[in-house]
């Protein structure tokens, strides 16, 4: 079977994306897709993302990650996949996706920076003094100091695969505190099984973490090694957070076919 795929990246975790309007990649096989996304085997890419059709949405949002295994929301997946619906006809002032978690809105702005709503958090749990939340797919959240010297493979696979983690895994985020309301943020992300360039929904719970003021409107700027992103929240509390905005570029690569048997 020849598919037809686009490639995306928002802030250099990189997506494939195939239209499925008409229903003709619902067959795919959790080790075709891991193909796919394999770097030296495949197209290469963090994870892959299908766009269906839904009724009373623009679309909906269907999730693998790189090992072939279905995952949990993603926000720069989510951000390309908006950007991606816009180039092929689907031009909405505001969008309105399904994805696992539930309901999403988004806006793209004239920078082509996409705008993505994520779903309330309603907790922050302490672990040991770090943190854990889950900002539609679940992470822990470190504070490190000379965050470019850290090795995140090991330290993150370590975490990850410890013995509270291990069986349902977690994203690992190391965060270091710049100046004012600015954060980088480093991740390793379960399903990759490894540091990407970065992680929308990771980036997110740190920012969330990272909140400086005490109530009302707030936003962090995040540094990631493939970009800059942007959090927007109402802080109710140190543990409630509400109206959510991961803001970012989302950007369209190249467009390919690739051969693979069903």
């Amino acid at each position: 079977m020849q598919i037809n795929f686009y490639k995306y990246q928002g802030t250099g975790n990189d997506f494939i994306l195939l239209d499925n309007r008409q229903n003709e990649y619902a067959g795919l096989t959790n080790e075709q897709v891991q193909l796919m996304c394999d770097r030296h085997m495949g197209i290469g890419a963090d994870g892959l993302m299908l766009l269906n059709t839904k009724d009373n949405y623009d679309f909906e949002m269907i999730y693998y990650n790189a090992d072939g295994n279905k995952g949990t929301m993603c926000g720069n997946g989510g951000r390309c996949l908006v950007n991606f619906a816009a180039k092929i006809g689907i031009k909405k002032d505001h969008y309105l996706f399904s994805a696992v978690d539930g309901d999403h809105e988004a806006k793209i702005d004239a920078h082509n920076n996409v705008s993505l709503k994520i779903n309330n958090v309603n907790q922050v749990k302490d672990h040991e003094g770090n943190y854990i939340l889950n900002t539609g797919s679940p992470h822990y959240i470190k504070y490190v100091s000379n965050i470019k010297a850290l090795d995140v493979f090991t330290e993150g696979s370590r975490i990850r695969n410890s013995k509270d983690f291990a069986a349902e895994g977690i994203n690992v985020n190391f965060v270091e505190k710049l100046s004012g309301n600015e954060i980088f943020v480093c991740t390793f992300e379960r399903g990759v099984e490894d540091e990407t360039l970065s992680c929308g929904t990771g980036v997110t719970a740190a920012a969330l973490v990272s909140a400086y003021n005490s109530k009302g409107y707030n936003r962090v700027d995040v540094r990631t090694k493939g970009g800059r992103l942007a959090v927007e929240f109402d802080k109710i509390n140190d543990s409630v957070f509400e109206n959510i905005w991961l803001t970012g570029p989302a950007e369209f690569v190249f467009h390919g076919t690739i051969q693979l048997t069903l």
